[in-house]
């Protein structure tokens, strides 16, 4: 009795799947016996060329023995059918089996998708070593391919730590930014919220208006380098004190600037100038209208309305309706018309609710701070501390 070669040397190629398309019965009863009598244990077959690709979806098959000249569908045609819905670069072996042994047969099948050729009559060694051989290369192919779904599920997994942990750390900056004057850190958080829906209504994609937000928290960053004395005090600052603290925004881009994070780059350009006014009398003199970045534009409105709902050592706080009157009469002088109009229509929808940007362990009466009827307050004023700045 002839000894077949076996997958017994890689015993998980005999699990393999193999399905064999020929029109000729006795061709298949040949090669099914020759595969079990070898150990492959997986093996599909059919006459009829057209089931072929119904087969191939349902079995999914790690190696295909294919004949070419078959009625209705030919092997050709069966190739091309299955090189449409194979992924590109996929290694699935094609052999094919024909009585057609012209050059020009196997050029055609070579280039249709074929990965080997054998000729009728066949020699079973060498059908077998050949079978052997496509699955082997499928084997190390389907390992190959696994491990580089570990190593990018892994780089997956690493850039996600990286963005928590580079999240995190813009956290921490923030809070440290306001940690003087905002122990909490919720005055950049909302700031932040309140600027990236800000954005989404003045028709900023989606992606960079997530962007904005997580900039927008870093727009008073340069307080880090502002003395207590100055920043913690409850009076009117002196023309020097004020010049002093006007330098946290020039603090601020510095300690920022040189990032090739966009998050970063957009945080530098934010804190330089993010206390520009629409009328160019802003920090820096002539730098007016639209010349001011849009992104500081939006946050100068969002800095605004929050230090006015929020109460400050220096002052209480206002209702939303009052805050958003004082925001309104500075249209065209200190803030941007378009960015207060969307400011308007923000807070008419659900999209706008500042009870949701602040911490979870606020207290009741802090949130109802919020509402549109809440308790008048007094001492409006239109920025941030004007009421402290000397004009």
């Amino acid at each position: 009795m002839q000894a077949f070669p076996s997958p017994a040397s890689s015993p998980s190629l005999a699990q393999y799947r193999i399905l064999i398309v020929d029109d000729e019965p006795a061709n298949i009863a040949l090669l099914e016996n020759l595969l079990q009598q070898s150990g492959y244990v997986n093996c599909r077959s059919t006459t009829d060329s057209r089931r072929a690709m119904g087969l191939f979806g349902e079995f999914r098959p790690d190696l295909i023995l294919l004949d070419l000249l078959m009625p209705h569908v030919d092997g050709y045609a069966v190739m091309k059918q299955i090189g449409a819905v194979t992924p590109p670069g996929a290694y699935l072996p094609i052999l094919v089996l024909t009585a057609d042994i012209t050059p020009r047969a196997k050029q055609k099948a070579l280039s249709a998708g074929a990965h080997d050729f054998l000729t009728k009559p066949f020699d079973l060694v060498e059908v077998l070593l050949r079978i052997r051989n496509l699955l082997q290369t499928r084997h190390l192919y389907l390992q190959l391919s696994a491990h580089n779904a570990l190593l990018e599920e892994r780089v997956r997994e690493r850039t996600r730590d990286l963005e928590v942990a580079h999240n995190e750390i813009l956290d921490r900056l923030s809070m440290a930014a306001e940690y003087r004057d905002d122990a909490t850190g919720e005055h950049a958080k909302r700031v932040g919220l309140i600027s990236e829906r800000l954005a989404l209504a003045l028709g900023v994609p989606a992606r960079q208006a997530g962007i904005i937000r997580r900039a927008a928290t870093l727009h008073d960053l340069g307080k880090i380098g502002i003395p207590d004395a100055i920043l913690l005090k409850q009076d009117a600052l002196s023309p020097a004190e004020f010049g002093v603290m006007k330098t946290h925004t020039a603090i601020g881009a510095r300690i920022l600037s040189g990032s090739t994070s966009p998050i970063l780059r957009l945080a530098e350009t934010i804190a330089l100038t993010h206390h520009e006014r629409w009328d160019g009398t802003g920090y820096s003199p002539g730098l007016q209208g639209e010349s001011v970045p849009l992104e500081s534009r939006i946050v100068a409105v969002a800095d605004a309305l929050d230090a006015m709902i929020n109460e400050r050592p220096y002052r209480r706080a206002l209702s939303l309706n009052e805050a958003l009157q004082e925001l309104a009469r500075h249209s065209g002088t200190q803030f941007d018309p378009g960015v207060i109009q969307a400011l308007s229509s923000v807070t008419q929808t659900s999209l706008f609710n500042l009870a949701e940007a602040t911490s979870a362990d606020q207290s009741r009466a802090e949130m109802e701070r919020f509402s549109a009827g809440g308790q008048a307050r007094q001492g409006a004023f239109a920025s941030a501390a004007s009421n402290r700045f000397p004009r």
